[in-house]
């Protein structure tokens, strides 16, 4: 587990993108559960970080395609997963493991 942000760092609601392991990624705060995925969309490579959140989706910005936050997959167009990593909150540290996906 990497270290990524402080809990206070992604509002309630919000995103915040940070580079882990050279990699950078997105931060979520969706009803207080914290998610992590990449930041460009695997379709045409808009940046994840203006998507709109709603009840564990993340809609990219630019075709407004649907992936779910839990495990990467595109909701609408299957062939496509977004790359999601497992978090973890250790006191007030977002940890998260840049080897495996959501669970």
């Amino acid at each position: 587990m990497l270290f990524a942000a402080k809990l206070a760092e992604v509002p309630l609601w919000g995103k915040k993108l940070v580079t882990v392991n050279g990699e950078e990624v997105v931060l979520i705060n969706d009803k207080g559960k914290i998610s992590a995925c990449e930041n460009y969309c695997p379709h045409q490579g808009s940046p994840m970080l203006a998507g709109i959140v709603k009840e564990g989706i993340i809609a990219c910005p630019r075709h407004g395609w649907h992936y779910d936050l839990a495990n990467g997959f595109c909701t609408d167009h299957p062939g496509y997963t977004l790359k999601t990593y497992r978090v973890e909150v250790v006191g007030d540290d977002i940890m998260i493991d840049m080897t495996a996906g959501s669970d």
